[in-house]
């Protein structure tokens, strides 16, 4: 059986950027936007940071033309501005940005080779498609992998995807199995395991 490898990246690529929607689902807009961490990340905040990064790279670095017009991110003021949602920018805004710039990229990706060249200003780098694409997969799905956590801390929401969490609920449940670890990781540090 032959593998196209570039179909199975998009799969993958496809599979991480709905993984990291679907943590969106259903929260409010106080809930998408709120820092959940110590450096300000928010589930929005990882949202529109991939609608920039997969734009950046596939359309921008690959020479593409995209009739999207993202707003410019003044990263001189901001050095995190694509990690943040503005005052000016909604929830739907930004979600609508990142569907219709999936839609973009995919069509980027299909139609060029992966050995299509482009060059990265910010890395200093000519590179080719089959790069970018590696390179994106690796940092959506990290994002998506942070949104998990995020999504699990605000309302204990958890899961692979829609349909099959891909978790099963250990013996004695959840509480149990949390108590357990907590307890081991306490004997752990206090140097009494056994």
């Amino acid at each position: 059986m032959s593998l196209d490898l570039k179909a199975e990246l998009l799969r993958h690529l496809r599979a991480s950027r709905a993984g990291l929607i679907w943590k969106t689902d259903s929260l409010s807009e106080l809930d998408l936007r709120l820092p959940r961490t110590s450096t300000g990340t928010s589930l929005l905040g990882l949202v529109k940071h991939c609608a920039y990064i997969q734009h950046g790279y596939f359309v921008d670095c690959l020479g593409q033309s995209s009739e999207l017009e993202l707003v410019e991110v003044d990263f001189d003021a901001d050095p995190n501005g694509d990690l943040n949602a503005t005052a000016d920018e909604t929830a739907e805004g930004i979600i609508t940005l990142f569907s219709q710039v999936n839609e973009v990229v995919d069509e980027v990706i299909e139609r060029l080779p992966l050995d299509a060249p482009g060059h990265v200003p910010w890395w200093g780098a000519d590179t080719t498609l089959g790069a970018l694409l590696v390179h994106v997969l690796d940092d959506v799905t990290r994002h998506a992998g942070q949104a998990d956590i995020l999504r699990e801390g605000i309302d204990s929401s958890a899961g692979l995807r829609p349909g099959m969490d891909n978790l099963w609920e250990p013996v004695g449940g959840w509480s149990e199995h949390v108590h357990r670890l907590t307890q081991i990781a306490q004997n752990a540090s206090s140097g009494t395991l056994n």
